[in-house]
């Protein structure tokens, strides 16, 4: 299967030179670029792609923004938002993932990179880079946010013990093969546990997941001194 790419940058030769890159895998083409947020959503509609590679600062409307608009309309369900920008910071992080996206990582990656961001976005994983900011979206994502719909601990009651421990592993930053040589199961079975509570919290993708782990208890930041660390929260 190809995988349908839309790129949304307001820099022309940036988006030619991923357009170049994309286009180059056998797996993946690009169906269409935007050059704002507003634009974006709109083609998003239109085109209905796998993946958006979204830039945060773009004029008018910008890149959370926009990924707002597109998780947050039933009928763009299937195409995920891979953040891809210049500005690495937690803040930027914490809000791009409260606002449905399913990755984040920086511009300064390489093409190969690039290439497995996407295919994992596709995958309905989640990809955070640098490693290090994991701890700092954990700190985020434990911190109210009064703006969003509430994720009441009781939500949690209709997974499994197993399904439950997943998604503890999820929210510190693991990915299934991590999990998979953790647990000594296979990242088939991981997946499976994981797509599960998934779908009985209802959950987009695993960024929602992260969240609600963290805003349920299930999953908690640890402040230590000279930075943070995630946790999981002992199961019942």
């Amino acid at each position: 299967m190809t995988l349908r790419v839309l790129l949304a940058d307001d820099q022309a030769l940036l988006r030619g030179a991923f357009r170049l890159l994309l286009d180059s895998a056998d797996d993946i083409t690009v169906v269409g670029e935007a050059a704002d947020g507003g634009e974006a959503v709109a083609l998003t509609r239109t085109l209905r792609p796998d993946v958006v590679v979204m830039d945060i600062r773009m004029p008018d409307v910008d890149g959370l923004t926009a990924t707002a608009r597109i998780c947050a309309d039933p009928r763009l369900r299937a195409s995920r938002i891979l953040v891809l920008t210049t500005y690495e910071t937690d803040e930027y992080v914490a809000r791009a993932l409260r606002a449905g996206a399913g990755g984040f990582i920086g511009k300064g990656i390489g093409a190969g990179e690039l290439l497995d961001a996407v295919r994992t976005i596709a995958a309905g994983d989640t990809l955070l880079s640098p490693a290090a900011t994991r701890s700092l979206v954990a700190r985020f994502l434990a911190t109210p946010d009064h703006t969003a719909p509430p994720h009441h601990p009781g939500r949690l009651a209709a997974l499994t013990p197993r399904e439950r421990e997943m998604v503890a592993l999820v929210a510190t930053g693991l990915s299934n093969q991590e999990i998979a040589g953790r647990m000594s199961l296979s990242p088939f079975t991981v997946r499976a546990h994981v797509q599960r509570a998934m779908t009985k919290l209802e959950a987009r993708d695993r960024a929602q997941l992260v969240v609600i782990a963290y805003r349920t208890g299930l999953a908690r930041a640890d402040p230590a001194p000279g930075g943070g660390t995630s946790r999981a929260a002992p199961g019942p």
